[in-house]
């Protein structure tokens, strides 16, 4: 697996396709995204990667400044920015309520979320879905985006079954207004 990283190591998907950038979940207003675990750009403990390379697949501890009145749903979507393909990978898509104000370590297991938690589709399946970049291709940077919305995502989608959804399909068709916005990128390297 070294040898493969060292021939992809060149190619990463970017920031550009990131959630972040859909102008449909452009925001006025800024949440402050942390984490206990780690820190913005700082490297995420072991225990949050995947299972399939020693890791527990643990969802990070995050917490937020309060999101502005009128927020009835916040959206969480973890990106991994440094994927070689053409677009970044889902990790995780979230719903949570907004009186949570933060999660605990493991709280967007697909199995078993915290009380709040909504968890949906992802690239890879539902819930957290933790660091598992190719060994040796270096560095990747994981983006964990919230966005508190004004109005409920299942209104808001469109004709298309939030629960059901692929990511791709699901964030742009996002229509509820985004009233504010922040995040926290982890890194992780095998």
């Amino acid at each position: 697996m070294t040898l493969l990283g060292r021939l992809l190591r060149n190619r990463r998907s970017g920031a550009t396709h990131l959630a972040w950038n859909l102008p449909n979940l452009q925001g006025p207003e800024q949440l402050a995204v942390t984490s206990a675990h780690f820190g913005d750009g700082e490297t995420m403990p072991r225990e949050t990667g995947a299972k399939n390379i020693g890791g527990d697949n643990l969802s990070p501890q995050l917490s937020w400044t309060a999101p502005p009145s009128g927020t009835v749903q916040l959206l969480l979507v973890v990106e991994d920015i440094d994927v070689p393909m053409a677009k970044p990978a889902v990790h995780c898509v979230a719903l949570i309520d907004p009186a949570a104000g933060e999660l605990g370590a493991g709280a967007l297991a697909a199995r078993r979320p915290a009380a709040g938690v909504r968890v949906l589709r992802a690239t890879i399946g539902r819930g957290y879905h933790g660091p598992g970049p190719i060994k040796g291709h270096g560095p990747h940077r994981y983006v964990f985006q919230l966005f508190a919305l004004g109005a409920p995502l299942d209104e808001a989608a469109g004709t298309v079954p939030v629960d059901r959804a692929r990511p791709r399909t699901l964030l742009p068709a996002v229509t509820a207004p985004v009233l504010a916005r922040g995040r926290l990128t982890g890194v992780y390297e095998r």
